[in-house]
Formats: C-alpha cells, structure tokens, sequence
C-alpha cells in the first residue's frame, strides 16, 4: 500500500476554494482551505498529480517536521533533530526559503541562515563532510515556515513556481500571472462549450490558458522539469505514466478569439500561441474595442483591461465608457467577466454585476465582476429567468409578505436614505418629482450623447436591478470539482504535434532536443507562505 502524507498547496489571494476543487477531483483528502494554501493529505502519485494537473496551484510542499520555537537558536536545534539523509545526500545541492508571520522573529533571512547551518552541522558531526548550498536551481528545496511559534519543515516538490509553464516567449508589459488567468477562466465555470473572446488579449495568456482548458490539457506538460524528480525517493516510471496519459483530453468544437489595439502584442502573443501548439484553436488579430461590430456566438468574454497603475493609457475612463457601450450593443447574450482594479472604472462600464469577488493581481488588490448580457428587455429576461427556475426561491419570500391580512409590506420604503425622504417633502417642485417612486433623475447632457438619447440607448444598463431578489441566479454559476460531468474526448490529434517524448524522457521538436528532462494531522488554517511573483 502506498504511504500517505500530508501535503500543502500554495495558491493566490481568492483562488483557494478553486485550487480545492481541482484538488478534489484529483482524489485528495482531509481538504482543509486557508489563506492562500488548501492542505490535503495524499501518495506520491497525488504529489506528481497536483504538480502536473492544477491550474491554480503555485507550488506544492511536503511536511516533514513540526515544532515550536521562539527564537533562532531553537530553530537551529530542531532542524538538526531531523533525519535529513532521508531527503539529501552529501552529493546534492539544498536552498533554504523562510517565510515569517511573527513578533519573535525579525528577520527571514536569519532564520534562513541557521536553518542551513543546522542542515550542514548535522552531515558534519555525522560524515565528517557536508553538502553544498546553491541558490540557483538546487537538487532540494527546503522551506521553512513560522506562524508566531509555530514551524513548519518542508520539502518544496515543485522546485520554480507552478506558474511558470513553459510555452511564454516572450511578454507584454505588466502580464497577467497564469495562475491568476486559469482561475479566472474556471471561476466563469466555462470548459470549452462555447467560444471564448478576450478583446485585449496582450501576451495571450488567457487565450492559451483558455484553450488548454478546453482541451483539458495538463499545464504542466511544458515544463521542463520539476523538483520531486531529483529527490532521493523519486519514482521515474510512475511520473512517466502520468506525463504520458493523455485519456483526459478532450475535443474542442469552438475557438478562442483575441485581439488588441497594439501590434506588438499580437505579435507576441502569435509567438506563445505557436508555442504552446495551440494554433489551430486561437484566432488573433490587431484590433481596438471600439471597433467590434459583431461578436460569434454562442460565447463568454473575460478581459483584463488596463488599471491605470502599471499600464497608463490617456483617456482611462473613456476607455471604460467604451467598454460599456460594446458589451451592451455587441456582446448580447454573453456572459462578460472582467477584473480591475479601480472602482470608479467599474462605474463608468454601467452595468450592473451578477457576482464580483477579489482577486490580487501582483500587489494591487483588484476586484473580479460578471455581467449578465441579455438580450431583449429587462422584464422579458426576468420573466424567462423566473420561468426557468421555476420561481422556487422566491416563492418563500412571496408567501410570507401575502400574510398579515394580505396587506402589502412596506417596510422597505422606511429603509430609504434621510436625504431621500427630505427631497419627497421639499419645496422645490422638480426635487419632490425626481424623488417620486418609479423616477429617474434627470442626467446631465454630454458631448455626443444626442444620437443615443434619440435611439433609447443612452438610458442605464438593463442589468441595473432594484433590489437584491431581482438578481439572476441559477446556472451562472457553476462549482467546481464536478467529477460527474460527461466528457466527450472524441477522436482528436494532438495540438502538440510538434511535442514528441521518447522512451528516455528526452522531448523533441521538428526532431531537435529542446531539454532533457522534464520537468497525527496538524491544522493548516493559517497564513502559508507569500504570493510567487513572475
């Protein structure tokens, strides 16, 4: 029977519950979801899996040692209590990574330091000689971890971070982190049933990112190698079986479409598109937004739009205007997702979210929102909306305000603002009617905004609802981990012709090498480790 052992999947700022998903469907057990980390316990086919298979993951680390310390010198005991010949031999290379949330501890880089001198004191008083420590690509990761007094040994199984696939190029400015973009695309809960649109694309990550998940392929197929494949215990023909599989891929029957108003950023972007060998699936072309007249159906739109922060633009809320204008007009029927990281950005698109939620993009904090893009008018969608769901969650709520002798409820009209109720009783005629139920206030003209008055499309978004109970709900939103969904594989080639594995592990392309090799329970809920950065 195969060991089973603890492990500790690191992730960004909002991804958790996604990463525990992924990890489920995986086979993972005892899930327990903390800040930024999901811990799981599993064998080592599962540690080859969550490397190999997650999306969202930034690393994987495998506990071996648990204590309490105080200071640095406590540390420096317990690290040599550890039977490290299990782990390293004196012919390998180790790299210490320390990560502190504590008032005892003032430095990371200290802890680092001992730790390492405990590692190399213990080989000495046991061999008479000592490994040797490189910071750049080591054989053995270590990571140290102290929340308060608590610590945490382990062994960093992914070596560079997950995010890191393999197939960029080249790059954009400011571009979007992979992890960030894959749990983008699952939060939308799209799997390839539809086409995928990103109107400006940059680099093409979330074009690439999009397509490997619809055609359901392992992200970490690319990577050159991974840290567990120079450990001591590692087991050569099990992760041969699992890079090899390929049982999961599945048919993709739509496209992704990308664009941007930049050149040089098709360019790249066609560059990493080739390189990950995804051609056939990916439509690109130099476009601004402003110009979309259509958009294929059916579809989902995910953008990452410019914040203003590292990427500046001239007209920053114009640009936002214009989105708002194109998804009413163009993308009808979509499901829109956009992050960004300014409310007043938010503010000038118009529309009203579905869901938001946050998200950390680098170190900006940003916010993550879906739109609803119906067609028709706003009580047609509601009606079909109401119809499809059988109208069962808001018939408790309807029931319940028909009581008391049938008489209407008008408790949410006492919840209006004071300077609501003050403009109803003023003295001034045009206050007390723009403050009438069922009134809109009269907004002020702008340059350019007569055409659209004439045609009824300057009025506000249709997706502004009056109350919370008016929000759509239903099949929006989809979880993730559903390991019961009925996949079609079909009869597909590969997208990776050009990727072949001998029976050596060596990877070619057009014939040429392109690497070598490829690459008791304790409770986790607590902060594990800081966000990797590109």
């Amino acid at each position: 029977m195969n060991e089973t052992f603890e492990m500790v999947a690191k992730t960004l700022y909002g991804l958790e519950e996604i990463l525990a998903g992924e990890l489920l469907a995986l086979g993972a057990n005892d899930l327990q979801i903390g800040r930024r980390m999901v811990s799981f316990t599993g064998d080592k086919e599962l540690l080859y899996k969550a490397n190999f298979y997650c999306r969202t993951a930034l690393r994987i680390l495998k506990p071996i040692y648990h204590f309490k310390a105080k200071d640095a010198d406590t540390v420096y005991k317990e690290v040599k209590k550890v039977e490290w010949e299990k782990y390293l031999s004196l012919d390998k290379t180790f790299a210490i990574d320390s990560v502190i949330y504590s008032e005892d501890f003032n430095h990371s880089k200290f802890v680092a330091y001992r730790t390492k001198d405990a590692i190399v004191d213990y080989f000495m008083e046991k061999c008479q000689k000592r490994p040797s420590v490189r910071v750049n690509n080591p054989d053995l990761y270590i990571n140290i971890h102290i929340s308060h007094n608590d610590c945490t040994l382990s062994i960093d199984s992914s070596g560079e971070s997950l995010h890191k696939r393999g197939y960029r190029v080249d790059q954009t400015e400011a571009p979007l982190n992979e992890v960030l973009a894959a749990g983008m695309i699952l939060k939308t809960g799209w799997k390839g049933e539809s086409n995928f649109v990103d109107p400006m694309c940059g680099s093409g990550t979330l074009l690439i990112e999009a397509a490997m998940i619809a055609l359901n392929i392992a992200p970490g197929l690319y990577r050159k190698e991974f840290a567990f494949q120079k450990w001591i215990d590692y087991d050569e023909e099990l992760f041969d079986r699992i890079y090899n599989d390929d049982s999961q891929e599945r048919s993709f029957d739509f496209h992704c479409y990308g664009s941007d108003i930049s050149q040089q950023a098709i360019d790249i972007a066609l560059e990493n598109v080739r390189s990950a060998g995804l051609m056939k699936y990916i439509n690109l072309k130099t476009m601004p937004f402003q110009q979309y007249q259509e958009a294929p159906k059916p579809g989902i739109l995910v953008m990452n739009p410019p914040y203003g922060e590292r990427i500046s633009s001239h007209d920053l809320m114009g640009l936002y205007a214009i989105i708002g204008e194109r998804l009413k007009h163009v993308f009808t029927g979509y499901q829109a997702w956009i992050i960004s990281y300014k409310e007043e950005c938010f503010e000038k698109i118009g529309l009203r979210p579905s869901e938001k939620m946050k998200l950390m993009n680098g170190s900006l904090e940003c916010e993550y929102r879906c739109y609803e893009l119906f067609e028709g008018k706003n009580k047609d969608y509601k009606k079909a909306l109401n119809e499809r769901e059988g109208d069962e969650e808001r018939r408790p709520e309807r029931e319940q305000r028909s009581n008391k002798n049938n008489r209407p409820d008008f408790s949410r009209r006492m919840d209006r603002p004071e300077r609501r109720f003050a403009a109803a009783h003023s003295e001034n005629e045009e206050e007390r009617l723009a403050a009438m139920p069922g009134r809109r206030r009269p907004r002020e003209e702008k340059e350019g905004d007569a055409d659209f008055r004439r045609r009824g499309e300057g009025r506000p978004a249709k997706m502004r609802y009056r109350n919370e109970e008016e929000k759509p709900r239903g099949d929006h939103k989809k979880s993730f981990g559903d390991r019961d969904r009925k996949r079609d594989f079909g009869d597909r080639k590969k997208p990776f012709g050009d990727f072949k594995r001998d029976k050596k592990g060596d990877h070619k392309r057009d014939g040429k090498h392109t690497f070598d090799k490829r690459g008791g329970k304790p409770n986790f809920k607590r902060d594990f480790g800081e966000d990797d950065e590109d």
